[in-house]
């Protein structure tokens, strides 16, 4: 053994070089594959998770969106609901796909397909995020105006309800979402803002944040469901109550649920399990109220077991009537 370690660095020349090129790059692949989480990502069997890319238009002409899609066993017609990511620090197109499994599975066990578009510029999506600085409203109507390029491949698709439709969102995506308002889509019945806005530095941002959601209430008739923690470390409770009376104000219909304190930061809740408990219950009463289903259909995956490392949460889910185990980091992405 020590003779054959000695005769790989005892090597040639040109066979060294040859074996450092190969080492470096697999070292660059490895650099690749972690710069692109959605390259790596197991697919949900469990939630007949695939991954399209779906056209958009972007101006004159047409990007694609890097779509996650989730949908019960069955040929549907299901209900649907439009999952909207919120905008991590740094260049989008670096932010790894989204696919709010915590979100997505209580809803795929009551009957519905969840699709979650990656807008145009985020992810594996081509083209460009639009850059707007302080102009937040016109930043809403931007990104809602790719919700609904999702929404138009939805409605081509046999599966899809064209009758029953929720949008929804978290942070950026809650925005957006909340811009969407504005569409005045037949067959979708509400809005669910998951600690929606967006916080632009160098500028008066809340105040443009305000008078953003002020303008969408102006111009949307749908319901709308809000969620807020008292430890949000983006929107404090009262620019939440400031951007809440602005809506309404202007004619916009939302309820807002300010739950208090959640762990350190509140402003992920909505992809934590132990969030569950906070925003279903709200949810399910709204969805009620808007006439779209509750009832547990189809169970996807159990969660079994709990345990940390390195500060992750992880759990272990048993797929049913599978006997296979999965292991999930949970622990969300810092999205704003």
């Amino acid at each position: 053994m020590i003779n054959d370690r000695m005769s790989v660095f005892s090597a040639p020349a040109p066979t060294m070089m040859k074996l450092t090129s190969v080492i470096a790059c697999l070292l660059l692949l490895l650099c690749a594959c972690a710069s692109h989480p959605s390259v790596t990502m197991p697919l949900d069997s469990a939630l007949n998770e695939r991954v399209l890319m779906i056209p958009a238009h972007s101006g004159n002409s047409m990007v694609m969106m890097e779509t996650t899609i989730f949908t019960p066993p069955g040929k549907g017609p299901f209900p649907l609901l439009i999952m909207n990511h919120g905008k991590a620090p740094g260049n989008p197109h670096s932010q790894p796909r989204a696919r709010y499994l915590v979100i997505s599975r209580e809803f795929v066990k009551r009957g519905y397909a969840v699709i979650i578009p990656m807008r145009k510029g985020f992810a594996e999506s081509t083209g460009d995020y639009t850059v707007n600085g302080c102009d937040t409203k016109k930043t809403g109507l931007d990104q809602a105006d790719n919700i609904q390029d999702a929404l138009d491949y939805a409605l081509q698709q046999a599966w899809a309800d064209k009758d029953r439709i929720l949008i929804a969102g978290q942070s950026h995506g809650g925005l957006s979402s909340i811009a969407f308002g504005t569409h005045h889509v037949a067959g979708v019945k509400g809005i669910l803002n998951f600690a929606g806005g967006s916080r632009v530095n160098n500028c008066a941002w809340k105040d443009k944040l305000v008078d953003a959601f002020a303008y969408y209430g102006a111009h949307s008739t749908l319901p709308s469901l809000w969620f807020y923690g008292a430890n949000d470390s983006y929107f404090n409770p009262e620019l939440a109550s400031n951007m809440l009376a602005a809506y309404k104000h202007a004619g916009g219909h939302a309820s807002l649920i300010a739950y208090g304190p959640f762990k350190t930061d509140s402003h992920p809740m909505s992809s934590s399990p132990d969030g569950v408990a906070i925003w279903w219950p709200e949810t399910e009463k709204f969805l009620t109220a808007i006439g779209l289903p509750t009832k547990i259909v189809e169970p996807a995956l159990k969660r079994s077991s709990q345990t940390t490392r390195g500060g992750r949460s992880l759990y272990l889910y048993k797929i049913p009537d599978s006997g296979r185990l999965l292991l999930l980091d949970t622990s969300p992405h810092r999205l704003v």
